[in-house]
């Protein structure tokens, strides 16, 4: 995903952050107008998340949470050819923001890969030919390796080469754990919803993520890259997006005409490839062992297909159990946009408890 580094001239507009580790961080202030706060708004972006996997792909030793994801994934990505994508992700540097611009859809209505990717695919040129160089800058000797110049000499095959590339690492890499990633970061986005219904931004920004801190309607984001900035949002509004594979820091990216953007990591990374928690053995005879599956597999609201997916059931099986448990007053059905998320009831969160 893109993560902006300002040039000369644009330093009150481009908001960047360095994907460097460790170092003295140094802070990036964010300042909120008056109709930006009302501008705030939450998205999550499978194209965002193919790109970020790529990284952490590249950058297996720093991500232990995705052990089990990385030990998948080297073999699904034996057969990808990821030299010009992973030209374009320096660590530290800028990577384009025609990759993976900011969502334009709120997350009750997410946009399907193919939409972005179809995005990606019709940036222009010139733009294209912009983005790559200022990336290609970032990295000593890259303008001038094979990969860089062929990236340069034509811009739009290059766009077109970058588009086909993703698509694979989107099949290979996400596509197959994409309902439970999905289940993740949508359990995040109403759990912020929460925070900020009940204490507002400030609520809101105070856990998520230690290198963020909000005050005096500005939210400061520390980064490692050694030069401070400051960014009016001049009622352009902040987009927050929930990521599985940013882990560990939260990226700032996009320069205008693009929303600027905070990613950061979701919460619930930790367990997201263990195994959900077991039924109690008293629960799973008096409700049957599936039913009292889906029942303890609730401990974040779910869709039906994420749920079928979590448990290795067939849809029509979990519609049916929860359909009963939803009818004892189990679990309760919350509609967003298209889709419909069930959640436990109190009695089905004290009926989950082992009362070893």
């Amino acid at each position: 995903m893109a993560g902006s580094v300002p040039g000369a001239g644009d330093a009150t507009y481009c908001f960047g952050w360095s994907r460097k580790m460790g170092g003295a961080a140094v802070p990036l202030r964010i300042r909120f107008g008056a109709d930006d706060l009302a501008r705030c708004r939450f998205a999550l972006s499978p194209l965002c998340e193919t790109h970020e996997a790529v990284r952490t792909l590249r950058r297996a030793r720093r991500h232990a949470y995705h052990l089990p994801w990385l030990r998948r994934a080297r073999d699904a990505a034996r057969g990808l050819d990821l030299t010009e994508l992973s030209l374009l992700m320096p660590d530290p540097g800028y990577t384009p923001d025609f990759l993976g611009p900011p969502p334009t859809t709120p997350y009750t209505t997410v946009a399907s890969f193919a939409d972005e990717l179809d995005r990606l695919a019709r940036t222009d040129v010139e733009l294209a030919r912009s983005e790559l160089r200022r990336s290609l800058d970032s990295t000593p000797g890259a303008e001038e390796s094979a990969a860089g110049r062929r990236l340069l000499a034509d811009p739009a095959a290059a766009v077109r080469r970058l588009a086909v590339v993703t698509e694979q690492a989107w099949h290979a890499l996400v596509a197959p754990d994409w309902p439970r990633i999905r289940t993740l970061l949508e359990a995040d986005i109403a759990y912020r919803a929460r925070r900020l219904a009940v204490g507002g931004l400030r609520a809101l920004f105070a856990d998520l993520h230690p290198r963020l801190r909000f005050a005096d309607d500005t939210l400061t984001v520390l980064t490692a890259d050694g030069t401070p900035r400051r960014q009016e949002l001049a009622g352009r509004g902040l987009l927050l997006m929930p990521s599985v594979f940013c882990w560990p820091e939260p990226i700032g990216g996009f320069a205008p005409p693009w929303q600027p953007t905070v990613i950061y990591p979701a919460r619930g990374i930790d367990g997201l490839w263990r195994p959900g928690p077991a039924a109690p053995a008293a629960l799973a005879r008096l409700l049957g062992p599936n039913r009292a599956a889906v029942l303890a597999a609730l401990t974040e609201p779910a869709t039906t297909t994420a749920l079928a997916e979590r448990l290795r059931l067939a849809v029509s099986s979990v519609s049916a159990h929860l359909a009963i448990l939803r009818d004892a007053g189990l679990v309760t059905a919350h509609r967003a946009g298209r889709h419909v998320r069930y959640q436990r009831t109190a009695v089905g969160a004290i009926l989950t408890t082992d009362p070893r």
